[in-house]
């Protein structure tokens, strides 16, 4: 319905548009959990010399600039840097890097505080059963599992929200057919806006607002679930 508000709207732009905004996000996402989430456990369970200062340069990661990301990025992928022979500037893939990046501090600081949260009696208990480091570190893992789903979330919205950063190093392009390329629906507000199709870029903004809420709404879905699992087991 929401189409039929455009004049001259294309099924197949809007739905390329959103397609590319996923697979860049959730694919930067997922990649940054992977990272995240173990160097979370491990950092909030070893203790180390300059603990803090590494909690806090994951803080201030939170706030990196996203153009000042997306020019480091650039820069490394272009023509003249380290890897500009694989040719990956102005691609999903440099978008995913991109994301990658600014994605990373957040979901490793969430998953650290909530992490560090767990009660040390819960270890002690876990220690004095018998567990080893790393069954300790999967039962904290299991106790932290709410904050860790809030930490990809906040992760995702990040990345799907992004524009600075991916409009450097992906280029908003978009083919003759309207099959994007490296358009995300961010991007594509932003030109829509630019070039005074309004009606567009707020049809593109609505589709955004779903998109995120049907994510989050499915993350409390899989806590609820979690949630519920944990108190059939007590």
């Amino acid at each position: 319905m929401l189409i039929q508000l455009v004049p001259g709207a294309d099924w197949q732009y809007f739905v390329s548009i959103a397609a590319v905004s996923l697979y860049v996000s959730m694919t930067a996402v997922a990649l940054s959990t992977v990272v995240s989430v173990p160097v979370a456990v491990v950092v909030g369970f070893a203790d180390f010399p300059g603990k803090r200062v590494v909690t806090a340069i994951i803080n201030t990661g939170m706030g990196f600039p996203s153009v000042v990301v997306g020019l480091l990025v650039l820069l490394l992928l272009s023509n003249q840097g380290p890897l500009g022979e694989l040719g990956l500037v102005f691609t999903p893939t440099a978008m995913i890097a991109s994301q990658f990046v600014l994605a990373t501090p957040v979901i490793t600081s969430i998953s650290l505080s909530a992490i560090e949260s767990v009660g040390q009696g819960v270890r002690d208990a876990a220690f004095t059963l018998g567990g080893t480091e790393t069954d300790v570190g999967v039962l904290v893992v299991k106790e932290a599992r709410y904050g860790i789903v809030t930490a990809v979330l906040a992760g995702f919205g990040r990345a799907i929200s992004e524009v600075g950063s991916i409009l450097i190093v992906g280029g908003n392009i978009v083919f003759s057919d309207s099959t994007s390329y490296t358009r995300t629906l961010t991007t594509a507000i932003t030109v829509e806006a630019r070039q005074g199709r309004y009606e567009t870029g707020l049809v593109l903004g609505a589709l955004l607002l779903v998109l995120v809420l049907c994510v989050n709404v499915l993350g409390s879905w899989v806590r609820s679930r979690s949630r519920g699992r944990g108190d059939v087991q007590q």
